[in-house]
């Protein structure tokens, strides 16, 4: 059984308060339509995105990056298209708010995955070199299958997005696959 963890595709990851800028901007055809093939498979669903609450001393990320994804913003919400395929498909699209690079950290990810039988995670999302590299290396320990979709992941550090897709390669054992 497979599942799509779409992570942080959000108005503050592509083109907000800490953008990815035009390598997110370019995926945005690919994300939403993996995520509508995936639901029109009955695939399990999953959007893993970022929760930060305005002026939180204690995150790690505080002092590391400008304030994003704050509750009840703009920003938190999905990008472009991809909104409307989760307001389409909302009651079979798992909404999961993380509030650490990894969809694993600090939430229970891990127990619905097992619960639905799912072995092969495809992950597809920003920031290619942060978080969607903490989930895959997240998922790697716990287990399972990681297929990332080459065309549907982007970073604001160009050499920080291929150094992952290699890692994800040679240290994963990931499939590293265009979508076509």
């Amino acid at each position: 059984m497979r599942a799509l963890i779409v992570i942080d595709y959000t108005n503050d990851f592509v083109d907000g308060k800490l953008p990815v800028g035009e390598p997110g901007i370019a995926i945005e055809s690919k994300i939403a339509d993996i995520t509508e093939q995936f639901v029109n498979s009955g695939h399990w669903v999953v959007m893993a995105v970022d929760l930060h609450e305005e002026q939180d001393p204690f995150h790690p990320e505080t002092n590391l990056f400008p304030p994003h994804n704050i509750r009840g913003t703009e920003g938190r919400e999905l990008y472009g298209r991809l909104k409307s395929v989760y307001e389409q498909h909302r009651e079979q699209i798992y909404w999961m708010d993380k509030t650490r690079y990894s969809a694993f950290a600090g939430t229970d990810l891990e127990l619905r995955l097992r619960a639905r039988g799912i072995t092969d995670l495809h992950l597809i999302g920003v920031c290619t070199d942060i978080c969607v590299l903490h989930t895959a290396v997240d998922a790697y320990n716990k287990g399972f299958n990681i297929v990332v979709h080459e065309d549907a992941v982007a970073s604001f550090n160009p050499a920080g997005h291929l150094w992952a897709l290699e890692h994800f390669r040679s240290t994963m054992g990931a499939k590293v696959v265009q979508s076509g």
